[in-house]
């Protein structure tokens, strides 16, 4: 995808980007492939992949629902930003708050995001385990989001906690989740969410399927939820 095509495809779903946000994510691309050169951010390197698969792909849970993206939003294994900054250059009156355990990762953030002149942005470092318990992030969040981090059973045990009561966790995964959905049944409910929907799409001018999975907060998550760091990868809640 090129970035004329991305800006065209924008436009059409009615987002008309301005100049400096072309310029945004301009400088996001050629930041992001001259930090992957020392630090292991991303395979996708070439301009129209990371087009594609990396900023319009972190758009698509946004696009799909974008009355979720409102009050305080958490992005959960950021890695080089995805989806969150993609969003917040679209959207960028967002609060965003980026979780990631390695520092060589928010490091990059955080020169990302003052080299774009992006505020309401917070980094936080640490293991979603131990995120998810700690009372200034625990259950204070409207919406929560993940891609490409871990399966939908141990996903929802990093996500859920941190999701307020009668907010939304959206998972932005691969083609044909609905699988791995059914087989994180219990652990949502017993993390006390609900299924919402899934919604699957491709990606434009792809092949490249995608699934939406949203999950609604309807009850508080139990105390000893997330449990230790390195569980829930271990031994998901099935």
């Amino acid at each position: 995808m090129k970035p004329e095509a991305f800006i065209k495809k924008l436009a059409d779903l009615g987002y008309q980007l301005t100049d400096q946000q072309v310029k945004q994510f301009d400088t996001y691309y050629h930041d992001l492939i001259s930090v992957n050169e020392h630090v292991n951010l991303t395979r996708i390197t070439e301009l129209e992949e990371v087009y594609l698969k990396h900023f319009y792909d972190s758009l698509t849970g946004f696009l799909a629902y974008p009355e979720l993206f409102k009050g305080k939003i958490c992005d959960v294994g950021a890695g080089a930003g995805f989806p969150s900054i993609p969003i917040k250059i679209l959207v960028p009156d967002l609060e965003i708050a980026i979780v990631d355990s390695l520092n060589k990762r928010l490091n990059f953030l955080a020169d990302l995001t003052s080299k774009l002149g992006l505020t309401g942005v917070e980094l936080i470092h640490g293991r979603a385990e131990d995120i998810g318990q700690n009372p200034l992030y625990r259950e204070k969040f409207d919406l929560v989001t993940a891609r490409a981090v871990a399966n939908m059973a141990t996903l929802s045990e990093y996500c859920l906690p941190l999701v307020k009561i009668n907010g939304h966790f959206l998972a932005l995964k691969g083609p044909k989740a609905e699988a791995e959905l059914k087989e994180a049944k219990k652990a949502i409910t017993v993390l006390g969410g609900a299924i919402n929907s899934s919604q699957s799409l491709t990606l434009p001018e792809s092949s490249e399927e995608r699934t939406l999975l949203l999950v609604d907060k309807i009850k508080s998550t139990p105390a000893k939820y997330p449990r230790q760091a390195g569980t829930p990868s271990r031994k998901p809640l099935h």
